[in-house]
């Protein structure tokens, strides 16, 4: 078989795949969100008394499917007056537990590896929020970030925006939703599936055996310093890590290279500079690149 017929197979398998997946969970989490909207979930993490980093890390995940859109609710949380440390638990928890990223972890890499990067992510999330907060940073978080903003929207306007909503079901709405989530997210898809293809027909497995394998554990932090900037959505992550682990790659540096990326983003960073102090945005970047290290290493570790 040609390098172009592997491209072509892996290509239709995982576009299809991955598209099913995508909408089925996505309209499977929207129905979530008519149960337990927005506000609901700031009521949750506002308390400050310790009892909100677990419900911070699970209802993160079913909220925005990548880092920077995460943005937007964690000013909603600022603005409510969360609790810190809950809200940081949301920040490191919300792009990497979403049902998008586990879904597909679950049918390229089986749920063994699965639970493992759940229960990684869950527990570095929960205990990195904690710390943090005990640790005094939210002295790092700047004054404008708790103003509200004036509001431009008319009265009509919204009672307009109500009625319109109104008009259609409940289901049809969260569909809607849906289709425009996978339209955004359809690029991204594209684009991970195509280079995953690709590297599947045609990267050398030798070279991929030779500077990434399994007992190589210095491949772990780059793959995790890589991952960042390169900010690729989990939709584009997933199939192009399974294709270098079907290279060859250890499943200790695919896990970083996963972290890295779907955990912290340059975009993100710009995004969280408008609201953080530089020493807050350390602190996120240590968190980030630690998870994703640590991660690995342990995963390396456990499979040799």
């Amino acid at each position: 078989m040609t390098g172009w017929q592997q491209t072509f197979e892996m290509f239709a398998f995982l576009a299809v795949e991955l598209t099913a997946l995508f909408l089925i969970i996505s309209y499977f989490v929207g129905v979530l969100q008519e149960y337990i909207p927005p506000e609901k979930i700031r009521q949750i993490l506002s308390s400050k008394n310790g009892k909100g980093y677990v419900f911070a890390a699970f209802l993160g995940a079913i909220t925005p499917f990548c880092s920077c859109s995460t943005i937007p609710f964690l000013k909603g949380l600022l603005r409510a007056k969360a609790g810190f440390g809950t809200m940081m638990v949301f920040l490191f928890a919300s792009p990497l537990l979403n049902p998008i990223i586990i879904g597909l972890f679950v049918v390229t890499f089986g749920l063994g590896i699965t639970l493992y990067y759940f229960m990684m992510a869950l527990t570095v999330s929960i205990v990195a929020g904690y710390l943090l907060e005990r640790l005094g940073f939210e002295q790092y978080v700047k004054a404008v970030a708790y103003e509200v903003p004036k509001t431009t929207c008319s009265g009509a306007s919204s009672t307009n925006a109500n009625n319109r909503s109104r008009v259609l079901g409940k289901w049809q709405r969260v569909w809607n939703q849906t289709w425009k989530d996978f339209k955004k997210a359809f690029p991204y898809l594209l684009v991970g599936v195509s280079i995953g293809s690709l590297i599947y027909g045609f990267m050398p497995t030798d070279f991929i055996a030779q500077y990434a394998q399994e007992d190589n554990l210095l491949a772990i932090p780059f793959a995790a310093v890589v991952g960042i900037p390169l900010y690729i959505r989990a939709e584009a992550v997933i199939p192009l890590s399974a294709a270098l682990a079907a290279k060859g790659m250890g499943l200790g540096a695919v896990m970083a290279l996963i972290i890295g990326s779907a955990g912290a983003s340059l975009t993100e960073v710009i995004l969280l500079k408008s609201m953080f102090k530089n020493k807050m945005i350390a602190a996120f970047l240590v968190v980030v690149l630690g998870m994703a290290v640590i991660s690995g290493v342990i995963l390396s570790l456990w499979l040799s």
